[in-house]
């Protein structure tokens, strides 16, 4: 088994279709949109208009995450940007830690078929790397701090405190944020400045 992970650009919009996009083009899902735009904006854009305003940020120098391939198979994806270009930024139940320009890692989703195979660390590992190569000094997310309990399948894709854990993430804050039942933190790595940047998973 072999996993890679690489940004999500507009040659790879396909992928980022199967996993992100309906199963009838006509339908109004998400799209990872929900946590990117302001509300107004989200409530606009319905149906296949969706999926083009994620094509047109896969065309953007900065891409709008990280997709995972085991052995050339998408089989997960990562959202990550700057916070400040984040509905998180005016968020009332997830406070600013600093004024530091955090980027924030808020969706990680893997195939159904995929999970368990440590998918979701890799994708994590990726988004870091790629935020550190846009320069990015820290890299924040907001999991849920589940202490080893169930989460919901439906709110698995904020991740888990283990999760970031395991990638170097350390707690920053607490929030009075509740997905799933249970209450989300917000966690933080630093990022060096200089020198190489951390593996991709």
């Amino acid at each position: 088994m072999s996993i890679e992970v690489a940004a999500a650009t507009i040659d790879r919009f396909d992928d980022v279709a199967v996993m992100l996009g309906p199963r009838k083009p006509d339908a109004s899902v998400c799209w990872c949109l929900s946590h990117r735009l302001d509300s107004r904006t989200d409530r606009q854009l319905v149906g296949p208009a969706r999926g083009e305003y994620v094509r047109s940020l896969c065309g953007d120098d900065q891409g709008p995450g990280v997709l995972a391939y085991e052995d050339g198979e998408v089989a997960g994806w990562a959202a990550v940007a700057p916070r400040a270009e984040l509905p998180f930024a005016r968020s009332r139940k997830i406070p600013h830690v600093d004024d530091l320009p955090v980027w924030s890692v808020w969706c990680i989703r893997v195939r159904p078929g995929y999970r368990g195979r440590g998918i979701s660390h890799a994708l994590l590992a990726g988004a870091v790397a790629y935020a550190h190569a846009q320069g990015a000094p820290a890299v924040e997310g907001y999991p849920v701090d589940n202490r080893g309990e169930k989460v919901d399948t439906t709110m698995a894709y904020v991740g888990t405190r283990a999760l970031f854990e395991r990638a170097g993430f350390t707690v920053a804050a607490k929030t009075t944020s509740v997905s799933g039942g249970f209450p989300r933190v917000v966690m933080r790595r630093h990022l060096a400045v200089d020198g190489p940047g951390p593996a991709e998973g």
